[in-house]
């Protein structure tokens, strides 16, 4: 376990490399003893300074809860992040590249909260009774530690590589499609570079959901009524780079489009 004057190191280290548009050395290299809960204890002051600067947390996201994303970068657990409202972009949108340190894109569906969310005892049925809407999304991952070797209390501790998110496409009730079964085509430039099935998260993309609300619960949390969630990736994570167009095909539930200048 660290110190505490070790994860407020860390934490400042993170919120200068995300100033700075720059990328640290691997956390876990460098504190070989840092623990999985020490992550989360440097995810939440990082959060915490966030909001204290005049952020707002407007939901959570969920991380490697796919067998593509897990093979992608050789870690086996889910992990979650929060999401800031300055993290979510309209569908269409004009995104800067350089307001974050590489990007990288996944395909994934939102929830949206009609009521809140409390484990630990919370199940894929609880999640679809207090879901408003579904929707789709991209998440932008940005990391700001370097990636060859990452373990999860990297990862954990970079706020789960969230970098931003477009929401596009149409919304739906949780009961309106067999949400196992939503597939999305993700190209790049007009080239088809993933394609994905959202049963690929943990057999339902809900299941995600229920394993966050258990989770926050043993860091004394819950979801919130409002809260958007990202469920988690159905497909590997594409590499982006300035001048690219970013299309995602959700067949009945739409299509998202964004372009990194």
């Amino acid at each position: 376990m660290l110190q505490q004057e070790q994860i407020e190191r860390i934490a400042d280290e993170l919120l200068a490399a995300d100033r700075d548009r720059s990328v640290v050395p691997l956390l876990s290299a460098r504190n070989p003893g840092m623990e999985i809960e020490d992550s989360y204890a440097v995810q939440a002051l990082w959060a915490r300074r966030r909001v204290e600067a005049g952020h707002r947390i407007v939901g959570h996201k969920i991380g490697l809860t796919s067998k593509a994303m897990q093979a992608a970068t050789g870690i086996t657990e889910p992990d979650y992040g929060v999401i800031f409202d300055d993290m979510i972009l309209e569908n269409g949108a004009v995104i800067p590249f350089d307001d974050f340190s590489n990007v990288r894109i996944e395909v994934e569906l939102a929830f949206v909260l009609d009521k809140p969310l409390t484990g630990p005892a919370c199940t894929l049925f609880d999640v679809l009774d207090a879901t408003r809407y579904v929707v789709p999304a991209l998440e932008i991952l940005n990391s700001h530690i370097e990636l060859q070797g990452r373990t999860i209390v990297d990862t954990i501790s970079d706020n789960a590589a969230m970098g931003a998110m477009v929401v596009g496409g149409r919304p739906v009730a949780a009961d309106a499609v067999d949400l196992r079964w939503v597939s999305a085509l993700l190209y790049r430039n007009q080239t088809i570079e993933e394609t994905g099935v959202a049963a690929g998260v943990l057999n339902h993309p809900a299941t995600g959901v229920a394993w966050l609300a258990n989770k926050l619960a043993q860091h004394g949390t819950t979801l919130e009524a409002g809260e958007i969630i990202l469920a988690g990736s159905f497909t590997r994570p594409m590499w982006v780079e300035r001048g690219d167009t970013v299309h995602a095909e959700y067949g009945d539930l739409g299509a998202i489009t964004c372009r990194f200048e």
